[in-house]
């Protein structure tokens, strides 16, 4: 049984992760022509990993929506990675609220939707 409309909402969470990463990835690259890089080489392969990881997102966002499985099971990486990353930023000082809210929400929700969404995909219709 499909559930379009939890595709569709996982489909939107994984979109907007991947808008908000290509906008990061251009605050950088404005950054990096203020002069604000210690290591050119290095701002560079970070913008790029930066613009690839929001490409697979937008990947994942389009292949979720199709009801691919290969989709949801790279989202669902990134929705962990992003909750890891959320509570590791707990150990900084002093605590970025915002950084650690904007990103693990988003984590938490993504991965609640894609779970959902396997889970409505893969059910056997009642005998």
């Amino acid at each position: 049984m499909r559930s379009p409309r939890l595709a569709l909402a996982a489909a939107a969470v994984l979109a907007a992760e991947g808008a908000a990463l290509t906008v990061f990835a251009l605050i950088e690259l404005l950054g990096l022509g203020a002069g604000d890089a210690s290591s050119l080489p290095t701002a560079l392969a970070l913008i790029v990993l930066t613009l690839i990881g929001a490409a697979a997102l937008f990947a994942f966002a389009i292949g979720t929506r199709s009801g691919r499985s290969w989709a949801r099971s790279g989202g669902l990486v990134f929705q962990v990675l992003a909750v890891v990353l959320a509570l590791a930023s707990l150990t900084v000082q002093p605590i970025s609220w915002p950084f650690t809210v904007g990103v693990g929400l988003p984590g938490v929700l993504g991965f609640v939707l894609l779970i959902a969404t396997t889970r409505a995909e893969n059910e056997r219709p009642a005998e």
